[in-house]
């Protein structure tokens, strides 16, 4: 009432006064909430960007962890069966052989000799895991052909291939990442999925290259993915979602509409890595 009063002592209309009011109101109550809206924003953003930074340390930590094992493996199978080969045949060409007699001598070169071989098929065999020979010498369409073909032949599994357009290889290194990303994603199906059939395509659009793997087993779809990204289960996943970023592609889980089968899409492009 006093402030109608001091407004009808001044000559303004009552309604002029309440309209002024309201309108002030209104303009302190939107000011308030853009600013809220935005500090909401904002806390949104940096918590998106931390649980990011979180996700890529976890994918960071699954790349060194694989890595380290690996090296922890080859180092172990060179000290435990390269290395007591390599110390045997040392035995059979020591000091003195120059001081036995020669069929003693060539019967020592001889044990000597299949020892070596031995060793050598052992780390050609360690050669292999890192870099399989028909990836590196036909790449990955020969490669993962044969992958393919070497399941099916074990007569567990109905397992099939198919390139449709890779005319143009990916560098070595791609290669040799979307194979291990491949063959984990087949190791994962055989042990866990319980499939009757397992099917690989691959085909071009635009700038990137798909891989595309169903099967009839049971499986995961792209939430589960995710989760188990910021767990500390699924190694074998993180690992896949390590060699992913440094393609610098996308990976995809999903379920047929109609659910007889689950699809996971790998995205890779097609321009040479950084």
């Amino acid at each position: 009432m006093y402030f109608l009063q001091v407004a009808n002592n001044n000559g303004i209309s009552p309604f002029m006064f309440l309209g002024t009011l309201g309108m002030l109101t209104l303009a302190i109550g939107i000011v308030g909430f853009v600013i809220f809206h935005q500090r909401k924003i904002i806390r949104y953003n940096t918590e998106l960007k931390r649980l990011e930074e979180e996700k890529q340390q976890i994918l960071l930590n699954a790349s060194i962890r694989f890595q380290e094992e690996e090296r922890n493996r080859i180092a172990a199978d060179l000290h435990d069966d390269a290395g007591p080969l390599l110390a045997t045949a040392r035995l059979y060409l020591n000091e003195n052989l120059v001081n036995q007699e020669k069929a003693q001598q060539l019967q020592s070169i001889y044990s000597a000799k299949q020892i070596i071989d031995d060793a050598i098929l052992l780390i050609r065999n360690i050669s292999h895991s890192l870099m399989p020979p028909t990836l590196k010498n036909f790449g990955l369409e020969s490669a993962t052909n044969d992958l393919f073909q070497k399941i099916s032949g074990s007569g567990s599994l109905n397992a099939s291939s198919r390139f449709h357009d890779y005319r143009t290889r990916l560098k070595v290194e791609q290669e040799l990442l979307v194979f291990r990303v491949i063959q984990e994603l087949v190791n994962n199906i055989i042990k866990h999925s319980n499939a009757g059939f397992i099917h690989l395509t691959q085909n071009n659009s635009g700038n990137n290259m798909y891989f595309r793997l169903h099967h009839d087993g049971s499986g995961i779809i792209q939430s589960d993915f995710e989760k188990l990204n910021h767990s500390a289960l699924g190694l074998g996943l993180k690992n896949i979602a390590s060699r992913i970023r440094v393609l610098r592609g996308r990976i995809f889980f999903e379920i047929d509409p109609s659910h007889t089968y689950y699809k996971v899409t790998i995205e890779v492009p097609r321009e040479p890595m950084i």
